[in-house]
């Protein structure tokens, strides 16, 4: 099965689905920059004066954080899920009438979004720890050189871990995993878009904790990583890049350490 087998017309609902999703999810990160930016230069100037007062967070904050981390996961991730979507479709639509198409497409698309959801509301989490012991700086990025290397020293490792190899070996094989994992439904495309979600979960998570190090809003970062995603996924040299990323990754946490000595 190819995506050949779709129509233009819906190849074109497929891509102009993730590409709206991503555009909006992006056009939000870009204005709540833009809203926070003189908020974290207000906060860099009382610290840089020793009379940064960082308050506890509140629900309302950790919510806020947790949908920050959500918005910016999708716009990170959505573009990687375009190959196995459209070949999910290719094979939904060979395999059943016009009028099945959607409901599992879209299915399959929740269950990998669900995934990176409740990865945000961890990181959220995270980052709401890293401010209450102060750890995060106004530029919501570690404060502390030994944690911000510890992340960069796990991160890089973790590029070489079985897993992480085991995670991009299927995300870099989307008809393999269509093949081995096919679930028939509305419901089992939700279990397969799951299973896909934590895949990819496992091959990316570490990298986007590197945004602990970089600043949590720092979007030249986030485009950067979303950038590496893509091409460790799909570029041809990706498991190769995937290496060299994780040797700059412990190098960067090493030299950051013996600063620290």
């Amino acid at each position: 099965m190819t995506v050949a087998a779709l129509t233009r017309r819906d190849r074109l609902l497929v891509i102009g689905c993730i590409g709206v999703i991503t555009t909006l999810a992006w056009a939000y990160l870009v204005h709540l920059n833009d809203q926070m930016s003189p908020s974290m230069e207000y906060d860099r100037m009382m610290a840089d004066m020793g009379m940064a007062m960082g308050e506890p967070w509140r629900a309302a904050d950790l919510l806020f954080a947790a949908v920050m981390w959500t918005v910016m996961m999708i716009g990170m991730m959505a573009p990687s899920a375009a190959p196995v979507l459209l070949l999910f479709a290719a094979s939904v639509r060979a395999r059943g009438p016009a009028s099945s198409f959607a409901p599992p497409v879209a299915a399959f698309a929740a269950g990998y979004l669900l995934v990176w959801t409740a990865f945000s509301a961890v990181a959220a989490l995270a980052q709401w720890g890293l401010h209450e012991t102060s750890l995060l700086s106004s530029a919501m990025a570690a404060s502390s050189g030994w944690l911000s290397a510890s992340i960069l020293i796990g991160a890089g490792a973790y590029q070489f871990a079985p897993v992480k190899g085991a995670c991009l070996t299927q995300c870099r094989s989307p008809l393999g995993f269509l093949m081995g994992h096919w679930r028939n439904g509305t419901s089992g495309a939700l279990r397969m878009g799951l299973r896909h979600g934590v895949q990819c979960l496992g091959c990316c998570w570490a990298l986007m904790c590197v945004l602990f190090v970089v600043g949590t809003m720092n979007l030249l970062w986030v485009a950067a990583i979303s950038a590496f995603v893509l091409l460790e996924k799909f570029g041809r040299g990706g498991v190769l890049a995937s290496r060299l990323a994780g040797v700059a990754a412990a190098a960067a946490g090493v030299l950051l350490l013996a600063r620290l000595w």
